[in-house]
């Protein structure tokens, strides 16, 4: 099963058209995709990972392996109410936090700050492809995200440590996004992550080149009105090597307030008469065009309750 690659350069010229249809397929029928000539710069995400598995190894290696979990698993007890996941979490915007979290380096802290500038620039490209696909304006995503203060931006660092006994732990469970659009800089070596797709787990391979994997959260199934699937993934424990993940999430702000686009609704709670009236005009025009008529009548009537 081939994962779908949206190669971005491709939107400059005449592949566009078709770039914009695999996305959509993607988004439609996967949930999940590839970025490939995503314009962010290569040297500075291998830094990003350079550093944080340094930080790793230097603060938080150690007590993991002394930690409940691993001890439990020391037992032969299969462990399902816990994750064998090393992680900590940084916001950046609407308030950074970065500053706040113990022994990060300067140089981690300067190197990660850049990285999200230019994963941010990534993330609203990605949501107005999304926009003009599912036929809303372009900002539409990134201004319902945005609430008071602008959408949420943070990203979960995570180690998944190399498991001794990986057949009694997930390394995360299984689990839907609860945001919007998670863009994904993962290991090169060691695999782990799973996707569904079709009741079957899809093994997601680590990338050598810097990809960015990218899945789409709840909140967009919701604005799209269930066109665009959020799916459930998980991270396997793995016993021959360490797992490193650096998600970010493009997620609405704490005060968005949600729905889906009214553009994307059917029309309801209307009397099927006037339906067949409008049809009686209409049957040969295109069904669209009848929907949103219906929506402009029954949203009148309803007015006239008021």
């Amino acid at each position: 099963m081939e994962i779908p690659v949206i190669d971005l350069d491709e939107l400059h010229g005449e592949k566009r058209s078709k770039t914009m249809a695999l996305l959509h397929e993607a988004c439609e029928k996967w949930g999940f995709f590839q970025v490939v000539n995503h314009g962010i710069d290569k040297k500075l995400m291998e830094k990003v990972k350079q550093l944080v598995n340094t930080y790793y190894v230097e603060n938080l290696k150690e007590s993991f392996y002394e930690s409940e979990i691993a001890k439990s698993l020391k037992n032969k007890e299969k462990i399902s109410n816990i994750d064998w996941e090393s992680t900590f979490f940084i916001w950046h915007h609407p308030k950074s936090n970065i500053s706040e979290i113990p022994n990060l380096s300067e140089e981690l802290c300067k190197t990660m700050d850049e990285y999200i500038a230019q994963l941010i620039k990534l993330a609203e490209e990605l949501s107005e492809l999304i926009c003009e696909n599912l036929g809303l304006e372009k900002n539409y995503i990134k201004e319902v995200f945005s609430g008071t203060k602008g959408p949420s931006v943070g990203t979960k660092v995570a180690k998944y440590p190399r498991c001794p006994n990986p057949e009694l732990v997930r390394g995360l469970r299984e689990h839907t996004d609860a945001g919007g659009i998670i863009l994904l800089l993962q290991d090169d070596q060691v695999p782990g992550l799973e996707f569904l797709k079709d009741g079957e787990w899809v093994q997601i391979p680590p990338y050598k080149n810097n990809t960015i994997f990218v899945n789409t959260g709840d909140q967009v199934e919701v604005l799209s009105n269930g066109r665009y699937k959020s799916v459930l993934h998980r991270v396997m424990a793995e016993n021959n090597g360490s797992r490193l993940s650096i998600a970010t999430f493009y997620n609405p702000a704490s005060d968005a307030l949600i729905s889906p686009a009214p553009e994307l609704l059917y029309p309801n709670q209307y009397i099927f008469q006037d339906y067949l009236k409008l049809y009686s005009t209409t049957k040969f025009s295109e069904k669209g065009l009848r929907f949103e008529s219906m929506k402009t009548m029954a949203n009148g009537k309803h007015n006239l309750h008021v």
